[in-house]
């Protein structure tokens, strides 16, 4: 491998310079160890196989380190826990839970967890594979707002991740926008998924992490039944965080506002979210989304949804795209731009040339009108079976020449 002498990045050994800022890279086993005086464990050596060349990240439980394993002769990612955190029980268990489901569920758009080790200073690391990009969340603060087929590339990898863990009865309960990983390629982003040290084990014989009543989750993303507490808490769980991540990945905006953790989760019991076309008007959300979210967000589960690929599907054909998740997460972003601007308005001619639907509403109010006294009254602008709207002379016309032509014939007979 090689590494860059200024930023201490790791690259392959057929590298050049460093893309990032554009130093000549130099043989890893020839170049000097980095050095931080506020970080001494950088320079070093872990385990006897881990030399940390940089700090990647900050988080709330521990921080993130570019590493060579001279055993795997690979770069890899290492999580080590703050001090303080390496002996809260509850912390050092969901730690370890991380790595043992994330093992077990190989997949190209989850992050591969290669191991768990104990470090000399008694705290505790997650050896990980080494992902160069950046998080969702780091990408929505710079550009706000993403083009709807960057948006359905990532929702469709995101699916096809999290139907790999739901078919292990495994939901993941913390999806955010942090833990949404883009590595940028020329065809477009590849979307890993982070953190699954949340998760909700439903297998059988699973252990049980979390106390009935608490809630796990970020609030802008949390489902009713995580704000709730449930214990019936299913991977429906995750549609509804995912159609939450989208919803602003389009618009801009969450679906769900406030300035408090519990204003936020009494706006998710309690509210609908605008609907997208509208909170997007300025960024052209299409009106055919706006069923998508409001079905993906129900606060009923039962009627969200079944599944992550249910989801991804609904977001594509509600931008005129043919096909399925599994099609557009391998499709380069440049393409589903082009199908989306010949399908969309394909999609919205034929939906304003389609006959309106029948409201049901108001067709039920007006019958329990009449069921209480006196004829129904049906309003003036319903539309039945698809039928247009007759003007006001139309069936006194008809209704009356009927009557002329029934006394002619009734005439003619009696004169015979």
């Amino acid at each position: 491998m090689k590494v860059c002498g200024s930023c201490h990045r790791l690259f392959p050994a057929e590298g050049g310079f460093c893309p990032v800022d554009g130093h000549k890279l130099s043989e890893l086993a020839s170049a000097p160890l980095p050095a931080d005086q506020e970080d001494p464990r950088i320079g070093s050596q872990l385990l006897g196989r881990y030399t940390i060349y940089r700090k990647v990240a900050d988080g709330g439980m521990g921080r993130v380190y570019q590493a060579y394993d001279a055993t795997a002769q690979r770069s890899v990612a290492l999580k080590i826990l703050h001090p303080e955190v390496a002996v809260d029980d509850v912390a050092l268990e969901r730690f370890r839970r991380e790595f043992e489901v994330s093992s077990t569920l190989p997949h190209d758009h989850i992050v591969e967890v290669l191991g768990f080790e104990r470090t000399p200073d008694r705290s505790y690391l997650l050896v990980m594979e080494y992902l160069e990009g950046e998080e969702l969340r780091m990408l929505l603060k710079r550009d706000k707002v993403l083009p709807p087929e960057r948006v359905i590339r990532m929702l469709s990898q995101t699916a096809l991740g999290l139907v790999a863990a739901h078919e292990r009865k495994v939901v993941h309960r913390d999806l955010k926008p942090d833990n949404l990983f883009l590595c940028h390629t020329a065809e477009g982003d590849v979307c890993k998924i982070l953190d699954f040290g949340s998760v909700r084990d439903n297998s059988e014989n699973a252990k049980k992490l979390t106390v009935m009543g608490t809630t796990i989750g970020s609030p802008y993303y949390m489902s009713p039944e995580q704000a709730q507490g449930l214990p019936s808490l299913d991977h429906r769980a995750d549609v509804w965080s995912a159609a939450a991540i989208a919803y602003e990945c389009l618009t801009g905006k969450v679906p769900f506002p406030g300035r408090t953790g519990p204003s936020i989760l009494l706006a998710i019991l309690s509210n609908d979210p605008e609907p997208p076309s509208v909170a997007g008007k300025e960024h052209g959300v299409p009106v055919t989304l706006d069923e998508v979210i409001e079905r993906a967000l129900v606060k009923n589960p039962e009627l969200r949804f079944g599944s992550m690929a249910e989801l991804a599907d609904a977001f594509g054909h509600a931008y005129g795209l043919e096909g399925s998740h599994q099609d557009w997460a391998k499709t380069a972003e440049s393409t589903l731009r082009r199908l989306i601007a010949d399908g969309l308005p394909r999609l919205l001619s034929q939906r304003e040339g389609a006959a309106p639907k029948l409201d049901m509403k108001s067709l039920d109010d007006a019958f329990r009108a009449g069921s209480v006294g006196g004829p129904a009254q049906l309003p003036d602008d319903l539309v039945i079976m698809g039928l247009p709207k007759r003007p006001a002379w139309f069936w006194p016309v008809v209704l009356g020449g009927g009557a002329s032509l029934l006394l002619l014939v009734v005439l003619l007979l009696a004169t015979r």
